[in-house]
């Protein structure tokens, strides 16, 4: 598992790596939500749909998406940056943080994490916010291990894909 950690570059993302970057989305999507999200959200997930939003992401200057590397392969992604849906007064959040299963436990995260921080740092906000879905209870456990606080718990919904809990986190510079 450590040479796992020794082959990882983290970088900003690019224009060319959205396509895969659309094809890590869903593979996590089924690792970690095969069993929360409805089948047909899995199912009729739209590649170039989701491509066009990485895209996006990375055309938007108040907003940075980097690409977890192991081998010159994608594991996966992180943003951070002014929120793509405001909540509360908070001008920052860790937008996406996904994973591949097979690299969760290895310090990745927590990497990525921290690395989040030092950006949103950067913008001289004092605190950010993360969304995390209801029923992810691993990701939860994540952020709140990372100093996170609940801030607010959605209503459960039919559609288990919509409910979250949000985070926030104040930064000690």
């Amino acid at each position: 598992m450590e040479n796992k950690i020794q082959n990882t570059i983290i970088r900003l993302a690019t224009k060319e790596d959205c396509q895969n970057l659309s094809k890590i989305k869903l593979l996590c999507w089924k690792q970690t939500y095969s069993e929360i999200y409805p089948k047909n959200k899995i199912d009729n997930f739209d590649y170039d749909k989701n491509a066009n939003k990485f895209l996006s992401i990375i055309e938007n200057e108040k907003i940075k998406l980097f690409v977890v590397e192991v081998d010159d392969k994608i594991v996966g992604y992180m943003s951070c940056g002014e929120p793509v849906r405001p909540y509360k007064d908070y001008k920052q959040e860790i937008g996406l943080l996904y994973l591949l299963k097979e690299f969760q436990g290895l310090g990745i995260g927590s990497k990525l994490f921290y690395l989040a921080k030092q950006e949103i740092a950067k913008t001289g906000a004092k605190e950010f916010f993360i969304s995390c879905n209801k029923y992810n209870i691993k990701a939860q456990n994540f952020y709140l291990k990372h100093g996170g606080i609940i801030d607010e718990i959605d209503e459960d919904e039919e559609d288990r894909s919509y409910p979250q809990i949000k985070f926030i986190y104040k930064l000690h510079l």
